[in-house]
């Protein structure tokens, strides 16, 4: 894969990648010799020698500065020189938003009305926004990490940082949680079609049928959809697919914020009740006040409130994308990625927000782990709730291909280091991992389980504690030392994500062991 390359040069040549550390034209000479010395000692040892260290630290924050022009121009006279890539600049700001927006926007959406209604709207808003935040300078942390050493692979900061054991610890983080993702939109994938395909031939009671079988729909899906698009050498190519993507998503949202003021409360369902019994509920008992069923709550403790930290995480985990994205954008300075950041990470959270709530004022207490579901219990022909379903499954499966790039390259970055872009490797990756995800969906457990396992494991680690840790290796004492703002701010985002895995796996697993755990149900 192509995205390969500024990584595998970082270990072969660092002269000639660290000479342009922020794909933009420098002084080679100067950067050469502040930079070539600690890549070559393994890339572990960047604290020792203050003068080696200290200098492209201040060279990156004297960049940071330059006027675009400046740079842009200072750029021209190196054209000749493989930067990181040498498709370096193809894509553009909007595509690159598209692309990382359509990277945090999964399945995850599904999930949050659930999230809500066992946290409570206010909690819930307070925990989405501190998320949101966290994320958003965890991205900063990465961006501010890749200028100073010149590199732009997650797995080749945590080389530079702790050598081998970083970059393996990185890559399995990426590769887990991407798997997990993508696990995650599979599984919408074969729960959803099946039904959706159910409701468009008014089949009441399926007699086995193939086309029904959502073992069969996933396999079809994966060969026809995801794995054509999954061969693309560059991530930039898939912008369009990730437009429409969200474009799908918004159409999602629309109709739950339209279904939440044509769905009487409380609810009956479809299969006990006539269309006539619902047109008579209404939301007051006979005594004229509102049904207690129906009155959200702002705060809510339960047992379930244990999953939704982890979906929340989930939901906003893009890092494994960012530095590909980054890598590909066109003219690329740290502070035009992380507008690109802070855009998608603003879009999606209030696309989150709104999402959730709506689906939560719309069915209060009964709302399921996956929204959808609950719409087919009202109405399973419901002609607008079938669109939103096929706009869904558009949506997760075009992100699986945005999803799988990582994750490829992180088995390129830890299995075949220093090997050059490779048209039958490349394929190969891609085959063997999305058979490997079918498999696994096939005989997953249901989707919240994915969530809150994967969610409360590798999420921690890639949205805190690599970048934290990362950051308080590779930058030099002498530059910033551990009492200074930055440092201790890493310090506390270290401490945090490690607080917050602890807690995530110790109520999963307590839930489980309680039994009380409803995760089996309603599936």
């Amino acid at each position: 894969m192509s995205e390969d390359k500024p990584a595998d040069t970082a270990e072969t040549a660092p002269a000639e990648v660290n000479a342009i550390p922020n794909g933009k034209g420098h002084d080679p000479g100067e950067e050469i010799s502040a930079k070539t010395p600690p890549a070559e000692g393994g890339g572990k040892e960047t604290v020792p020698n203050s003068t080696q260290n200290a200098s492209p630290h201040r060279t990156e924050n004297a960049e940071a500065n330059l006027p675009e022009d400046q740079e842009f121009l200072s750029g021209v006279d190196n054209k000749k020189t493989t930067h990181f890539t040498d498709f370096e600049g193809k894509t553009s700001f909007g595509m690159s938003v598209f692309n990382l927006g359509n990277a945090i926007m999964g399945s995850g959406i599904l999930g949050l009305a659930y999230a809500m209604a066992n946290t409570g709207v206010v909690l819930f808003l307070v925990l989405l926004t501190v998320v949101a935040v966290l994320s958003s300078y965890s991205i900063h942390i990465l961006l501010k990490l890749s200028g100073i050493v010149g590199i732009r692979a997650y797995e080749q900061l945590g080389y530079r940082a702790f050598g081998t054991p970083g970059k393996m610890a990185a890559g399995i983080a990426i590769t887990l949680q991407n798997i997990g993702a993508m696990s995650s939109y599979l599984y919408i994938v074969k729960y959803e079609f099946p039904l959706v395909i159910q409701a468009f031939l008014r089949v009441d009671k399926p007699a086995g049928e193939w086309y029904l079988n959502g073992n069969y729909l996933v396999m079809i899906v994966s060969v026809a959809v995801i794995f054509p698009l999954a061969l693309m050498k560059q991530l930039g190519y898939l912008g369009y697919t990730s437009g429409f993507s969200l474009s799908c998503m918004v159409f999602f949202l629309i109709s739950v914020i339209y279904k939440k003021f044509n769905t009487p409360c409380p609810f009956s369902d479809f299969a006990f009740n006539s269309t006539v019994s619902m047109l008579n509920v209404s939301a007051m008992d006979p005594g004229g006040d509102p049904d207690p069923s129906c009155i959200p709550k702002m705060a809510n403790l339960n047992s379930q409130t244990a999953y939704t930290i982890p979906i929340l995480a989930f939901a906003f985990v893009c890092h494994p994308e960012v530095l590909p994205i980054y890598t590909e954008l066109r003219n690329p300075t740290k502070k035009k990625m992380q507008h690109v950041a802070n855009i998608s990470i603003a879009v999606m959270y209030c696309m989150y927000f709104l999402a959730a709530l709506f689906g939560y004022l719309t069915f209060y207490g009964e709302v399921e782990a996956e929204l959808l579901h609950t719409y087919s219990r009202i109405d399973p022909y419901d002609s607008l709730i079938l669109c939103v379903r096929v706009a869904v499954l558009t949506a997760v499966t075009l992100t699986v291909p945005i999803v799988l790039f990582p994750v490829r390259r992180a088995i390129n970055q830890m299995a075949f280091p220093n090997k050059t872009f490779n048209w039958p490797r490349h394929i190969a990756i891609a085959v063997v991992l999305l058979t490997f995800i079918n498999l696994l969906v096939i005989f997953a457990p249901n989707i919240l389980g994915i969530f809150g396992i994967i969610g409360a494991t590798s999420a921690p680690c890639l949205i805190f504690i690599f970048p934290a840790v990362f950051y308080l290796r590779i930058v030099p004492k002498e530059e910033e030392p551990m009492t200074s703002f930055p440092k201790v701010m890493a310090v506390c985002f270290a401490t945090i994500g490690v607080l917050f895995m602890i807690m995530s796996l110790s109520f999963i697993i307590m839930d489980w062991t309680s039994g009380s755990s409803n995760t089996s149900s309603g599936h």
